[in-house]
């Protein structure tokens, strides 16, 4: 049975706390440079929203233990080389996608960066642009996926931590839709109000966002329900925040739709997440499990 009444109250408390963090830059709208530090430092905080209400409710309206949130386990560790090194693939299919579904063109001259480059005062001395590219590339494959870990930790412990396996009894696919839905329309303030993603759609942009997290949320959600683990879901989303800009540095800058081509959450990230997807059925690691098998694989087994 659905436990609705810890479903409702851990949905009220992720979406108010992260809500509000996500309105209050809009208090510094007029002033660009505090704004820009508060959407900053305000939407990292607002990621662990849904964490906190999967703690609250789980000790305090559920009454188990914290233990339940398995942040205590790991699970098989194979799993955690393709959270690591998932969300370079994607980055590399949106690319190709994009380029071949017409909605970017490639630039060799790589625009976008030296456009970045150009912003710096001039007091500041920089590499070239190669090397800047390479030194970058390190350090979003190696470290930053582990810095992000921090705060995409508060995100899945909720999303994928708690409200996945509340939904199991659903039906494993019902609740990896369903739960990656709600995930992307948690994101809704964010788009709306800020851009945040797909600046030239601010509206239609919640739902290209919703999309997007539901088939992210099925690579996610199939990496928790692994290892039961919210640690390794944690690490892929920290390495896909990493990495998910990098396609745009390769497209031209004045051409791009971020809602069409060079996002992982547009249509062009649409194509390259449906084929890892399909990918992980030819291999049989996604299926179409029963209700019933789901219901029993939320307990301790590791499927």
């Amino acid at each position: 049975m659905i436990d609705k009444k810890s479903l409702s109250w851990f949905l009220f408390i992720a979406f108010a706390i992260s809500w509000v963090l996500f309105a209050a830059p809009l208090a510094a709208k007029n002033n660009p440079e505090i704004y820009v530090r508060l959407l900053f430092a305000l939407f990292a905080l607002a990621m662990w929203g849904p964490g906190i209400a999967a703690i609250i409710v789980t000790l305090f309206i559920a009454r188990q233990p914290f233990s339940s949130l398995r942040l205590n386990t790991l699970g098989p560790k194979r799993y955690y080389f393709w959270a690591w090194f998932l969300a370079p693939l994607i980055a590399v299919l949106t690319l190709g996608a994009t380029i071949l579904l017409g909605t970017g063109t490639f630039d060799p001259t790589l625009s976008a960066i030296r456009q970045m480059m150009a912003q710096t005062p001039p007091t500041q001395t920089l590499p070239s642009t190669e090397t800047l590219l390479l030194l970058q590339s390190i350090f979003t494959l190696t470290l930053a996926p582990f810095i992000n870990l921090v705060f995409a930790l508060g995100e899945e412990l909720g999303w994928r931590g708690f409200l996945l396996p509340k939904l199991l009894p659903l039906g494993e696919w019902k609740a990896l839709l369903l739960s990656g839905a709600i995930w992307g329309f948690w994101h809704a303030p964010a788009i709306a109000l800020h851009g945040h993603n797909f600046p030239q759609h601010p509206y239609l942009g919640v739902l290209v966002m919703m999309i997007g997290c539901i088939l992210l949320g099925i690579i996610f959600g199939w990496l928790y329900l692994k290892t039961r683990s919210p640690w390794a879901p944690a690490l892929a989303h920290g390495a896909f925040n990493a990495i998910a800009p990098a396609a745009i540095l390769f497209l031209h800058p004045e051409e791009l739709d971020t809602a069409l081509g060079g996002n992982p959450l547009g249509l062009a990230g649409w194509v390259a997440m449906t084929v890892i997807i399909l990918a992980l059925f030819a291999l049989r690691q996604l299926g179409w499990q029963t209700s019933q098998q789901s219901v029993s694989a939320a307990g301790h087994t590791i499927h």
